[in-house]
């Protein structure tokens, strides 16, 4: 029995509470493929079943589970290189120089997936930045898929995913053979962290981030919830920070990000807010 569009509706909103993400009534036919794995390991028949139970479940969990499925998890090593040469050549640079005195340097790749993000700023880092070494340097990943964190923890990768951006000299400093795949090199590793996490649920108020890559993700969200989202990314950034989005992204906000144009690419710096 094909999903009822009452039954699409529904799976819809499940979606958006969870995950701020928006699922077009036109890709309706994306539940059918995402989320008959789900179906499977619950022990159903069919997704009208796992409507059916998501209609009488009290708890969020099952919830989560539909959100998690229905993420798109797109990424790569470097991706957007023009991005990684703004960040090698200028951007880093000026953190390194206004962070002397605390020699400490904070990262935040959100919607991280699988790592690559992550695992790609810390091989810059170590390859073009080697007076960070006695640096606290924090690199954090967070993602809504507990599936993904797990893989982006455990840093290992095929080789589709290893030639997809990934630099040989890079390959053969900074991961490690195993089998028939690669692991990020501990080194690496140290200075990666990953966490699952909502973007649309409120951040700690405590955390501050030097740069935060906010990049291919809210393009699946609709303009509240981005707003929603770009306000908290703005509590969570330096006065001084960057905030970098997709190649397609724009927070359009003026009164709290300005744009900063330059011949590789572009940047967002936080706007300071005045206090009520």
């Amino acid at each position: 029995m094909s999903l009822s569009t009452k039954d699409a509706e529904y799976l819809r909103a499940v979606v958006m509470r969870n995950s701020g993400n928006h699922v077009d009534p036109a890709r309706n036919y994306l539940f059918e493929s995402r989320l008959q794995l789900l179906v499977r390991n619950r022990g159903l028949q069919s997704l009208n079943e796992l409507v059916s139970v998501l209609r009488t479940d009290r708890g969020r969990t099952l919830q989560r589970s539909v959100a998690e499925a229905m993420t798109i998890n797109e990424t790569s090593f470097f991706r957007d290189t023009p991005t990684f040469d703004l960040l090698r050549t200028e951007l880093l640079p000026a953190l390194i120089a206004a962070r002397g005195e605390t020699r400490t340097l904070r990262f935040w790749s959100a919607a991280s997936a699988s790592g690559q993000e992550a695992y790609s700023l810390a091989m810059l880092l170590r390859e073009h930045f080697p007076a960070l070494a006695n640096w606290k340097i924090d690199i954090l990943g967070t993602d809504l898929s507990e599936e993904m964190v797990r893989r982006a923890s455990v840093g290992r990768y095929q080789r589709l995913e290893i030639n997809r951006g990934l630099p040989a000299r890079f390959l053969l400093r900074y991961l490690v053979r195993t089998g028939d795949e690669w692991e990020a090199a501990p080194d690496i590793k140290r200075i990666c962290r990953f966490q699952q996490r909502n973007l649309c649920d409120p951040q700690p108020m405590w955390e501050r981030f030097d740069v935060i890559f906010l990049r291919n993700v809210m393009i699946y969200f609709p303009q509240e919830t981005r707003r929603k989202v770009l306000l908290g990314m703005h509590r969570s950034l330096a006065t001084d920070g960057v905030l970098l989005l997709g190649m397609s992204e724009q927070p359009r906000m003026e009164t709290h990000w300005e744009t900063v144009l330059t011949p590789k690419a572009v940047w967002y710096r936080p706007l300071p807010q005045l206090q009520a």
